[in-house]
């Protein structure tokens, strides 16, 4: 498992496989384990990367807590450039999807292709008065439940109905991993997130993938997504919810690889 030290920060991530680089961005109560499909079934196609983001998994923590997705992305720019990567296939999932698209919109030539999946909008998506609740209450859970209790608390509302029962213990065991530095940046982050007007000028090749039965940004929060985005392709994996790259990864891949086989024939 592969550390890159940056000049704040030491970062971990997984890879596998060989060719052209797909980089991986894991959302607020995950970290690259949660990949583990994507990387021994995309191995074949494609040289797989999967990050801890900064304050998750194995990579060090914040020395002060992020307050933008824009500093997680500037981490992920020095990670790659670190790694002597130019231009990357990139795919964030949930708020990874916020980052991937900060990345995408300041940095447009290291990306080849872009990906979100289960996509947020944050605080553009609510009023006031909601987004000042839900940072309040992601706050209150990271300081006052222990990891195992908040993964189990919220585990449920990131399924669908049809999950499997190891596919939720795996959740749940991976979540049990969060810590209040991470946690805390990323609820932050959500709270002062507006990328709703920047999307029109995205000008990359664009999946925007979400689980049919999502809960927490559900097909509809999508739809923005692949409204504004210029050219934009929407895929739905069917019978699954937010952590649909988990609950169905065959489709989930499948839906990654011909997306990105097309851009490698033009």
């Amino acid at each position: 498992m592969p550390f890159c030290q940056l000049d704040e920060f030491l970062i971990h991530y997984r890879e596998s496989g060989e060719g052209k680089v797909l980089v991986i961005l894991h959302g607020l109560g995950n970290n690259s384990q949660s990949w583990k499909h994507q990387l021994n079934e995309l191995k074949d196609q494609f040289k797989v990367i999967a990050w801890d983001a900064p304050g998750y998994g194995e990579s060090s923590d914040p020395k002060k807590e992020f307050q933008e997705f824009s500093q997680f992305a500037d981490v992920l720019r020095e990670l790659l450039e670190n790694l002597g990567l130019n231009s990357v296939y990139l795919l964030g999932h949930s708020m990874g999807s916020a980052i991937a698209l900060d990345f995408t919109l300041r940095y447009p030539e290291m990306v080849e292709a872009l990906i979100i999946s289960d996509a947020t909008r944050g605080a553009a998506g609510l009023s006031p008065e909601e987004n000042t609740r839900k940072l309040q209450n992601r706050l209150h859970s990271i300081n006052t439940l222990e990891p195992s209790e908040l993964a189990r608390k919220r585990v449920k509302a990131l399924l669908s109905p049809y999950a499997p029962y190891e596919v939720v213990k795996e959740a749940e065991r991976v979540m049990s991993q969060v810590r209040p530095p991470g946690y805390r940046s990323v609820s932050y982050s959500l709270s002062n997130l507006n990328q709703i007007e920047s999307l029109s000028s995205i000008s990359v090749p664009t999946l925007v993938m979400c689980g049919e039965l999502d809960q927490v940004t559900p097909v509809s929060e999508s739809k923005i997504f692949y409204e504004c985005i210029p050219n934009a392709e929407l895929a739905i994996v069917p019978n699954t919810g937010h952590l649909c790259y988990q609950e169905d990864p065959k489709t989930f891949n499948k839906f990654i690889t011909d997306f990105l086989e097309k851009q490698s024939l033009k």
